[in-house]
């Protein structure tokens, strides 16, 4: 039942609109660009970038990132080559592109720089983290989104009428209940959609009733893609609870991910990342705890490794939260971005030589040890940031200590004192 037009192609309308990002592409033949299309599963990724080379007049060449290797790319290039030669284009789809690793992507570049081929790949995962920078700054990409209600429905109603590629021979018909319960369990994926109406109709006589669908489900939810909707949707769930100081919630969404198999070292990662981006030095040790974990949990495996990780997210989600680290370097970076590689002030600079000694370098340091509480007022900015302040410590946990010992080093006011 795949789409062989784009009129037949369900879904995507803020791709394919006339106004949309690839409104211009549809009417400008043989003008693709390479182009990488990012969404969850069953959302027509590589129908669309089938439909879209056979738009554009385009050879089209498929190989698969899991089941090909460097000689099928290879062979593939050699033959673009060939028909580049005849004066046809090709273009060559890479399906799950994010399976190719570093050096294999790399591979690629030469002949998407050369145009001996027009890239199209398909990915579940964010390609700005999966796909190398120059692959993603030689190519578009477009986001696919899961299909809605609508769209789903539309394409099992054309499933059950096709005589041809379908099941319309059959004559069978569907309950409008049967077609939401389909839908919903579809949860975006074409493809799941299509396999619970082939499932339910193998158990159907006339009409496809609800107890079919739910028979050819097996009464089992819906599968976590680790690379789809799901896997980032639960992960963000899990990361807000955190956030929210839900210990309760952020250890359900822990045991959701780990029932569904997801990759235990992603989730420490993710918890060590949240150490420092929500914690912070409101805890200090919240980033000790993160990182004892996953180095725990890479000596004692699954499935003790669960109490390991269940530790570590009710400990996080407790903590005292604070971002000021986070804010801190992203002003910061921010600054050198405004700013350039501004001049170090010269007492702060190296004077390994004699020479730079006298043109000023390191002269005027006061060392922070000689004095008795082994603290200076000293400009350790360049001039042009002088009063500038990336790091505000926020008055929970630990922090509140660090800002009162801040303040009274620099002479700061303190902001709840009144008349500050």
């Amino acid at each position: 039942m795949r789409p062989r037009t784009l009129e037949e192609f369900e879904g995507q309308a803020h791709l394919l609109g006339p106004d949309s990002p690839l409104g211009p592409l549809l009417a400008a033949k043989g003008k693709l660009p390479s182009s990488i299309f990012w969404g969850p599963p069953g959302s027509g990724k590589t129908t669309l970038a089938r439909l879209l080379a056979e738009r554009a007049g385009l050879r089209f060449a498929a190989i698969s990132a899991v089941l090909s290797g460097v000689k099928d790319l290879r062979e593939e290039i050699a033959r673009a080559e060939e028909e580049r030669r005849r004066g046809a284009r090709t273009a060559l789809f890479v399906d799950e592109i994010h399976r190719f690793n570093k050096a294999q992507q790399d591979a690629l570049l030469p002949w998407v720089e050369r145009g001996t081929v027009v890239l199209l790949g398909a990915t579940t995962e964010n390609p700005s983290f999966e796909v190398i920078s120059a692959l993603r700054s030689r190519s578009r990409v477009f986001t696919l989104r899961a299909l809605d209600a609508a769209a789903l429905a539309s394409i099992v109603r054309r499933a059950l009428d096709d005589r041809e590629r379908g099941l319309g021979e059959r004559g069978l018909a569907l309950s409008d209940d049967a077609l939401d319960v389909i839908v919903r369990l579809a949860d975006g994926d074409a493809r799941r959609a299509l396999g619970l109406l082939e499932s339910a109709a193998e158990r159907a006589e006339r009409v496809i009733e609800r107890p079919h669908v739910a028979a050819a489900f097996e009464s089992r939810l819906p599968d976590y893609d680790k690379g789809g909707e799901a896997h980032y949707d639960v992960i963000s769930a899990f990361i807000k609870s955190l956030r929210g100081s839900d210990p309760d919630a952020a250890v359900y969404w822990l045991a959701r991910m780990l029932e569904a198999g997801e990759e235990p070292r992603f989730i420490a990662r993710r918890l060590m990342i949240f150490a420092s981006e929500d914690v912070g030095n409101a805890d200090p040790s919240g980033l000790v705890v993160a990182v004892a974990a996953a180095e725990a949990f890479d000596r004692v495996g699954l499935p003790e490794g669960k109490l390991v990780l269940s530790q570590a997210t009710t400990y996080l989600a407790c903590a005292p939260k604070s971002n000021a680290s986070m804010l801190a370097i992203a002003a910061a970076s921010g600054a050198v971005k405004e700013h350039g590689t501004l001049p170090v002030p010269l007492h702060l600079r190296n004077a390994p030589t004699e020479l730079l000694r006298e043109l000023g370098y390191g002269k005027a340091y006061h060392y922070p040890h000689d004095s008795p509480s082994h603290f200076v007022r000293e400009q350790y900015l360049p001039d042009a940031l002088r009063e500038t302040r990336f790091y505000e410590p926020t008055d929970q946990g630990g922090e509140a200590e660090i800002a009162a010992r801040q303040r009274a080093r620099w002479g700061r006011p303190d902001p709840d004192a009144e008349g500050s």
